[in-house]
This record gives structure tokens, C-alpha cells and sequence, in this order.
């Protein structure tokens, strides 16, 4: 048996198979596309916590997917191979914001859809799903919901706050309330009329009121 025998294999008959130019195209624009998906990601992040490792995620996701591909179709068996092995991992890292879900899944198919050589497709559909989230995702501020909790001494001061809550916002909902001996606490989703959050002060100023928070929150209400 010889040096060449023992090196002769299908393995070094696919060190070519992908040439150097497609390898440098591929992942110049995986790296571009994936770092304009940071981009949109850093803009239209709304959470409470900005996590700059999703971020970056994002971008070595686009150009791992990038990668992956690129040997899947340049070898049937291989891709068979690869199947069966990414098969077996499991991540178990919870997504917090249902809206980091969608931007994993936008760096995947950027990723498959850009090693398949279908670049104006990757190039057009990501500058199109980046514009539709800029504008859906930044909303104005008075239409985000907020949330009023409300201190009162009695049921009677409970009454005026509430009536003039619903004065001065769109949309006035009780969420939940707490009775005590001598408090009333009432928390109330709200939407805005305006930028304007003046009212919380006219409000905390009323007699009977105690304390009145306005909060901003994402939607998800537990109680």
C-alpha cells in the first residue's frame, strides 16, 4: 500500500468542489446580509433587555447557514450525511420576545436562499422583509400599550381616578384589583391619545390617590 492509497478517497476528490470565487462571493453577502439583519434587529428591538450576542447571532447564523448549504448542494451523499447529523442536536436556549423567533428564521432562509445562487432573491427579499418590519415593528409610541397602576384610599376615590383615566386615554381596561383594609390598588391596560403623559400627574395629584405608575409593557399580561 502505498502514501497515495491510503490518501485515496472521496474525500480529497471534493476539496474542489466548490471554487474559491463562489466560497469568497458566498460569504462576502452572507456577512452583509446577516450584519444588515443586526441592523434591523438593533432598530426595531422593543424588549426590556438588548442582548448584543443575538445580534451577532444573527450575523454568524446567516453566514454558518451560508456554509452548510454550499457543501449540501455541491455533494448528494454528504447532504444525506449532514442530515442525519444535524438530526441528533437539540437547542434548548428559550426565546424570550416571539418576535426573535422570526429574525432567526430570516438569517436561516437568507442563508439557503443565498447558497443556492439565488442572490437577487436573498438580496431582494431581505431588503423587503427589513423595510416591512421597520415599519410594522416601530410603531408610534401612544399606540404601544401601557399599563396604570393606581394607589387609592377607598372606593370612592377609586371611582373619580378611574373616571378621569378614562377621560383622557382611548381605551381604559382593568386588568386586575387589590383590596385592602385602607388601600385600593388597580391596575388598568390604557392606550394613548398622544405622546403626552401629563395626565399621570393630574391623576396622582387627586385626592384619595396615593400613587399612580405608568408603565409601558409588550402585550403579555399575567393575572
Amino acid at each position: 500500500m502505498t502514501f497515495q492509497d491510503i490518501f485515496k478517497s472521496s474525500f480529497l476528490e471534493n476539496v474542489d468542489s466548490v471554487s474559491i470565487v463562489d466560497m469568497a462571493l458566498a460569504m462576502i453577502l452572507a456577512f452583509g446580509i446577516g450584519l444588515f439583519i443586526f441592523l434591523i434587529y438593533k432598530k426595531t428591538f422593543s424588549g426590556v433587555m438588548y442582548s448584543s450576542s443575538f445580534g451577532v447571532t444573527l450575523v454568524a447564523l446567516t453566514m454558518i447557514t451560508t456554509l452548510v448549504i454550499l457543501a449540501v448542494t455541491s455533494n448528494i451523499v454528504l447532504s444525506l450525511g449532514m442530515v442525519g447529523a444535524l438530526s441528533i442536536v437539540r437547542f434548548r436556549t428559550a426565546i424570550k420576545e416571539p418576535l426573535d423567533i422570526a429574525f432567526l428564521f430570516w438569517a436561516i432562509a437568507e442563508g439557503i436562499v443565498l447558497a443556492a445562487g439565488m442572490i437577487p432573491l436573498a438580496v431582494f427579499g431581505g431588503v423587503f422583509i427589513g423595510l416591512i418590519l421597520l415599519v410594522f415593528v416601530n410603531k408610534k409610541s401612544h399606540i404601544t400599550p401601557y399599563i396604570v397602576v393606581l394607589s387609592c384610599t377607598g372606593q370612592e376615590s377609586e371611582g373619580k381616578a378611574l373616571d378621569f383615566l378614562k377621560k383622557q386615554v382611548n381605551r381604559c381596561i382593568v386588568k386586575s384589583k387589590t383590596v385592602q383594609r385602607s388601600m385600593v390598588e388597580v391596575t388598568a391596560e390604557i392606550r394613548l391619545k398622544s405622546e403626552d403623559t401629563e395626565f399621570i400627574n393630574a391623576l396622582s395629584a387627586m385626592d384619595g390617590v396615593h400613587s399612580a405608575v405608568l408603565v409601558s409593557y409588550n402585550g403579555d399580561y399575567m393575572g
